[in-house]
């Protein structure tokens, strides 16, 4: 299972889920919600493109399912800050929707997805990233949290 789904897939499941089970819960607004929703959302956004930018910049491997092909750590830009911005990024665009949806239900379900990250597309990567790159990646990882 490990590294077999695609995270934008499995962020599109969330945020359906995240949609689909609003009745569930209570609705939870606020006088600024919209705002922060849309707010949420362009951070996301911005956090994931600006990461696979310098993926791409770095001539290095974006494909998840396949870390093992990577041929440079990443370690400049919005990588100082977090070991992975991408999956940040997905965090932030499943908040928007959990405060345009279902904020209670919406906060559940990320917790699930950032577990559910770390265990089956974060760790196999930390993994790949531990055989390619040995010491740096140890440096790196002493250096730059996995979230935040």
């Amino acid at each position: 299972m490990e590294t077999k789904i695609p995270p934008p897939l499995v962020t599109l499941a969330f945020g359906l889920s995240i949609y689909f089970s609003r009745g569930m819960f209570p609705a939870v607004e606020a006088q600024y919600s919209f705002y922060l929703g849309i707010f949420l959302l362009l951070l996301g956004f911005f956090i994931l493109i600006s990461a696979v930018r310098l993926f791409r910049k770095d001539k290095t491997t974006v494909n998840p399912l396949s870390p093992e092909q990577a041929t440079k750590l990443v370690t400049d830009g919005i990588f100082k800050h977090s070991r992975n911005p991408m999956y940040l990024g997905m965090v932030f665009i499943l908040g928007s929707m959990a405060v345009f949806f279902n904020v209670i239900g919406g906060i559940i379900l990320i917790a699930l997805f950032c577990v559910y990250i770390t265990k089956f597309q974060i760790i196999p990567e930390e993994r790949a990233m531990r055989e390619l790159f040995s010491q740096e990646f140890h440096r790196y990882v002493k250096e730059t949290r996995r979230w935040i």
